[in-house]
C-alpha cells in the first residue's frame, strides 16, 4: 500500500520540477503556492539538489509563514512585485475578537482552496490577508462576513502590519524529550494516542512529517499537530527529583 503522505510529497515535488522545466522551456516565470512550511522546505531541498538558483519564496511580507514559490528564467532577476499576490485589509469591531481560525473557515466555506491563501495577520479590529491574485476579485465580491460578524474589506494594507496570530506560553512536566511524550503533553493525548498520531503522519517536527515516536525534541524545535495547532519549544528545564523533565514553550493562536 502506498503511504498517502509519500504519494502527496511525490506529486508536489513533480509539480515543482514541472514549474522549473516550463520556466526553462518558455523563458517565463512560474509560480506555485501558497506553500506551507513543509512544502517550503521541500522546495528549498529540491532546488539545492538540482542546482537551480534563480528562484524566490515570497508571501507578501517579510515574515511570511506561507509563501509562493517563484522560478525565473536566467534573464530575469526575481523580484517581489512580480509575484501574483494581492493584499486586503478586513476591518471589524475590535470587540468581536475574530481569530485566524474564524477567517480561514470563512474562506474555505466560500469554496476557496487553502493553497490560494497566504498569511492572515490579525489584531483588534483589523486583519491583513494575502491571497493569490487570480481569486482577489472573487474574494472582494463575496467576503462580507466572517461567521456572523460583518466586515469591511479594502484592497491593500497599511504599515505597520499586525503582528500576526500571537501565542500563549505553556509549561509541562514530561517523562522524557521523546517526540511521543512531547506530543502527548501538547495535545492532551495519552501516550498511546500520541504514538498513533505520529505514526499516522499527523505530526510535523521542524516542518517535516515525523513518524518516529522516539525522535528527540530539543530547544527551538517547531512542532505542528493536525487539529491541535502549532508549537515552539523554547527550552527544557532541569530534571525533577522524580526523574521527569520540565518543558517550556509557546502555542500559536
Amino acid at each position: 500500500m502506498v503511504d498517502k503522505h509519500s504519494a502527496k510529497q511525490t506529486m508536489f515535488l513533480a509539480r515543482l520540477q514541472d514549474a522549473i522545466d516550463l520556466c526553462n522551456r518558455w523563458h517565463k516565470p512560474q509560480f506555485i503556492g501558497f506553500l506551507d512550511e513543509n512544502e517550503r522546505l521541500a522546495a528549498e531541498k529540491l532546488t539545492s539538489q538540482i542546482g537551480f538558483k534563480n528562484y524566490m519564496l515570497w508571501g507578501g511580507h517579510a515574515a511570511s509563514e506561507r509563501v509562493v514559490f517563484g522560478v525565473f528564467p536566467d534573464y530575469m532577476q526575481p523580484e517581489e512585485q512580480t509575484f501574483p499576490i494581492k493584499s486586503f485589509t478586513a476591518c471589524f469591531r475590535p470587540c468581536d475578537q475574530l481569530s485566524h481560525r474564524d477567517f480561514l473557515g470563512a474562506f474555505l466555506s466560500l469554496g476557496i482552496e487553502r493553497a490560494t491563501l497566504g498569511d492572515f495577520l490579525i489584531e483588534d479590529g483589523r486583519c491583513v490577508l494575502f491571497v493569490r491574485a487570480e481569486i482577489s476579485d472573487y474574494i472582494f465580491m463575496q467576503m462580507k462576513k466572517v461567521g456572523n460578524i460583518g466586515i469591511t474589506l479594502k484592497a491593500g494594507a497599511k504599515n505597520p502590519l499586525p503582528a500576526g496570530r500571537g501565542y500563549t506560553e505553556f509549561s509541562f512536566v514530561i517523562a522524557s524529550s521523546r517526540l511521543d511524550c512531547v506530543i502527548a503533553a501538547f495535545a492532551g493525548y495519552s501516550r498511546q494516542k500520541a504514538n498513533a498520531a505520529i505514526k499516522a503522519g499527523l505530526v510535523t517536527h521542524n516542518y517535516e512529517v515525523s513518524q518516529s515516536t522516539s525522535k528527540t525534541v530539543v530547544d527551538g524545535d517547531k512542532i505542528a499537530i493536525r487539529g491541535k495547532g502549532k508549537f515552539v519549544v523554547d527550552n527544557f528545564g532541569a530534571i525533577t527529583k522524580k526523574g521527569k523533565l520540565s518543558i517550556y514553550g509557546r502555542k500559536y493562536k
